[in-house]
């Protein structure tokens, strides 16, 4: 059985490793501590971290002040709270002038469950996406959730890191490395390139076995960041494959879709399936029964790719 652990646990790991050997660094939330994990950083560091109570506009407000006196600043929230209920202050707060603040989101996605549509972000990507100067990551397993936050740390200027609830699949070992803007290739084929983000990825591993099964052969991508794009792997991967499948729990609108869609649509047209939501908020319901509804199963990325395949004549 495929090992499971939640990403946000091992965002709290990092935080914790954070705040023993990095001094410059504060953690700060909004009253949910304890579900995005923070208070592994108040464990180790009570004196660096900042607990606003439910007022995110605040908690970004103070996280800019901080970071424009040269501190490296975690501020976490639901990712419904994070990129909607203070998207201004993001905005102008934090993109605007590039101050060094790491909007690290729990909570994102499908897979909520039965927190229903008020608590599941499908739209958060595109959201960020669309501002200057932020960087936009979706790790795809725990670990790289930990090797991210450690990169991020490293990077002068506002980032938007989006982690889900549920426990998902490892994917790499423990000691993985992040680079900002890398994508990494898991698997290589000639047929289809499968490119996920967050925990689709392990869904488009699952989708490549089942099409080898049929004799068809994938690229698949873990694309966890989504801006900047790492528009050389796409290249090098499609100038093979001639066609690709994104898949993310998200929306198809204005994500990792869409992102990939208008690289390729620009310099290498070609057919390109799209997995996410439609248009549309979610539901209460169990997880597993969400992805099958909405579109966002193994399944649903096989056949994706078959039909992106039978597009490239």
């Amino acid at each position: 059985m495929t090992q499971k652990l939640a990403q946000r646990n091992y965002y709290g790991k990092a935080l914790a490793k954070l705040a023993e050997t990095n001094p410059n660094v504060i953690a700060m939330d909004a009253d949910l501590a304890g579900s995005t994990k923070t208070s592994e950083f108040r464990k180790v560091a009570p004196e660096r971290f900042v607990e606003v109570g439910i007022a995110e506009q605040n908690l970004i407000g103070i996280a800019a002040g901080l970071a424009a006196s040269g501190k490296t600043v975690f501020a976490s929230t639901f990712a419904v709270f994070a990129s909607g209920r203070c998207w201004e202050q993001i905005r102008l707060a934090l993109a605007y002038p590039k101050l060094n603040v790491k909007v690290v989101s729990t909570h994102c996605g499908i897979s909520v469950g039965a927190d229903g549509a008020s608590h599941q972000a499908l739209e958060d990507m595109a959201i960020m996406r669309a501002l200057p100067n932020m960087v936009v990551i979706s790790p795809a397993d725990a670990y790289e959730a930990y090797a991210a936050t450690l990169a991020i740390a490293e990077y002068d200027g506002p980032v938007y890191m989006r982690l889900g609830r549920a426990d998902v699949p490892v994917l790499f070992p423990e000691d993985v490395k992040f680079e900002i803007g890398k994508a990494k290739v898991l698997r290589t084929g000639t047929d289809v390139t499968l490119i996920g983000t967050g925990q689709m990825v392990a869904l488009c591993m699952e989708a490549a076995d089942m099409l080898e099964k049929e004799g068809i052969t994938a690229d698949v991508i873990d694309m966890s960041t989504i801006k900047p794009l790492d528009t050389q792997a796409i290249v090098t991967s499609v100038s093979k494959t001639g066609c690709a499948v994104t898949a993310e729990e998200h929306s198809v609108i204005g994500g990792l879709g869409s992102a990939v869609s208008e690289f390729l649509s620009e310099n290498m047209p070609c057919p390109v399936t799209r997995i996410g939501t439609r248009d549309t908020f979610g539901e209460s319901g169990d997880p597993d029964e969400l992805f099958k509804k909405y579109g966002l199963t193994a399944e649903d990325i096989r056949e994706a790719a078959k039909r992106s395949i039978g597009m490239k004549e």
